[in-house]
C-alpha cells in the first residue's frame, strides 16, 4: 500500500497517528453498524418471504374468481363493475428511522363496502373475487412497506460496506505505511546527526590533544 506524501517530521507523525486512531475507531463503529444492519436485513428477509407467499396465494385465488367472472359476464361488464363506486383515500404514508435508514410506514384505512354495480348483470362469483382482493389488500400494502424497507436497508448495507472496506484496506494501511516511513526517516536522520556529532567531538578532541 503506497504511503501518503507528507513531510517526514514529528508534527506530521503525531498528526498521522491521531488520524489513524480516529480511522480505527470509525472503522469499528461502521463495522458494528454493518453487523446490525445485516441482522435486521436477514430478519426482514425471512418474514417478507413468508408474507409474500401468503399474498401470492390469496391473490391467485382472487384472480381465479375474477377470471371466471369475466368469462361468464364478459370483459366490458366486468370492467364496468370494477369501476363502480366513488374513489376514497385508503393509504397514508409516514416513515421511521431504523439504524439511520428512513423506512416507510403505510397505514391503511378501512376498506369501503363492496357494491355500486348491478347484481343482475354480474355473476355471483364476482363478489367472491372482490372479497378476496379486499381481504388481501392490507397485506399487499404491508408487503410493499416491507420490501421497500428491505431495498433501503440493502442500499445502506452496500454504502456502509464500501466505507468499511475503504477504511480497512485503503486509508488505515496508508496511514500505517506513512507512519512507518516517517519513523524510519526520522530515525535515519537522528543516526546521521549522532554520527556528525561524534565526528565533531573527535575533531575537537584531536585539536585539544595536538595543542
Amino acid at each position: 500500500m503506497p504511503a501518503i506524501r507528507v513531510n517526514p517530521n514529528r508534527m506530521e507523525l503525531l498528526r498521522l497517528r491521531k488520524r489513524g486512531d480516529v480511522a480505527r475507531r470509525g472503522h469499528k463503529l461502521l463495522k458494528d453498524k454493518l453487523d446490525e444492519l445485516m441482522k435486521e436485513f436477514l430478519a426482514r428477509i425471512g418474514e417478507n418471504r413468508r408474507l409474500r407467499t401468503e399474498v401470492e396465494r390469496e391473490l391467485s385465488a382472487a384472480f381465479g374468481l375474477l377470471a371466471i367472472a369475466r368469462a361468464e359476464a364478459g370483459s366490458a361488464t366486468l370492467a364496468q363493475a370494477l369501476m363502480a363506486g366513488a374513489p376514497v383515500d385508503l393509504l397514508t404514508a409516514s416513515e421511521r428511522n431504523v439504524m439511520s435508514v428512513h423506512v416507510p410506514v403505510f397505514a391503511v384505512a378501512e376498506l369501503p363496502e363492496r357494491g355500486g354495480y348491478s347484481f343482475a348483470t354480474t355473476p355471483a362469483v364476482l363478489d367472491g373475487g372482490l372479497a378476496g382482493l379486499a381481504a388481501v389488500a392490507p397485506r399487499m400494502i404491508e408487503l410493499a412497506e416491507r420490501e421497500k424497507a428491505i431495498e433501503l436497508l440493502a442500499a445502506e448495507i452496500e454504502r456502509t460496506r464500501r466505507r468499511v472496506n475503504a477504511l480497512e484496506y485503503v486509508l488505515i494501511p496508508q496511514i500505517v505505511a506513512t507512519v512507518r516511513d516517517i519513523q524510519m526517516k526520522m530515525d535515519e536522520a537522528e543516526r546521521g546527526n549522532l554520527t556528525r556529532l561524534m565526528k565533531v567531538k573527535d575533531i575537537i578532541a584531536a585539536k585539544e590533544k595536538s595543542s
